[in-house]
């Protein structure tokens, strides 16, 4: 089905693109969202005469989406949930469960704007990407325990295991330039001994004759 875009959608295309999708992807989300509009002379006449207000719409929902993605920067959520002792899950998280407890937090998240491909099955601490508008990321942190003293520990554990890594990453990065330094000493020591080395070889050279 041919549709016209009402905003940028990734992997489709620009406001205002004609694209061609599967009709029940068009019917079951871009047509109920208000994402799209189906190809025909009279929308797309329609669409043209409208284009400065979904322009207009597009740049307050981004505007909104950054202010959210500030708001919630560094935004850490716990869940609670039973387990076993190898820390599966009696259950599941869906993404449901975390717009909840954003919304325990005082966020209004969608469903649609949590990059979830399958529900959490077992305990940890999660890194979750919000698609806030096709413009507009954010990563807040997610704690699966099954109490709150755990979700404390795992918690620190978690910041412990992502200090060491940084340093590592530091130690990593750092090493070619000592090596380099290291490199360009030599080298200066090197040219400071050559004149004496050739000054020492002339003079056995004169010796020698």
């Amino acid at each position: 089905m041919e549709i016209i875009l009402l905003e940028r959608i990734d992997r489709l295309g620009q406001m205002g693109d004609v694209v061609n999708v599967k009709n029940g992807y068009a019917r079951n989300y871009l047509f109920p969202q208000k994402k799209a509009l189906r190809k025909t002379a009279d929308n797309m006449k329609a669409f043209e005469a409208k284009r400065a207000e979904y322009e207009a719409i597009n740049a307050k929902l981004k505007a909104d989406a950054e202010k959210l993605a500030k708001d919630i920067k560094g935004l850490s959520i716990t869940i609670i949930r039973q387990a076993a002792e190898t820390g599966q899950l009696y259950g599941s998280v869906t993404g449901r469960d975390i717009c909840d407890a954003i919304a325990e937090k005082g966020f209004h998240v969608e469903r649609r704007h949590i990059e979830l491909n399958t529900p959490f099955k077992v305990m940890g601490v999660f890194d979750i990407t919000l698609k806030l508008h096709p413009d507009v990321e954010q990563t807040i942190r997610l704690n699966i325990a099954r109490s709150e003293a755990e979700a404390q520990r795992a918690v620190h554990k978690a910041n412990k295991a992502a200090k060491a890594k940084e340093e590592a990453l530091v130690v990593e990065e750092a090493a070619p330039k000592a090596v380099e330094a290291t490199e360009e000493v030599a080298e200066e020591k090197a040219e400071k001994k050559e004149p004496k080395k050739v000054a020492k070889a002339s003079k056995a050279k004169k010796k020698a004759e």
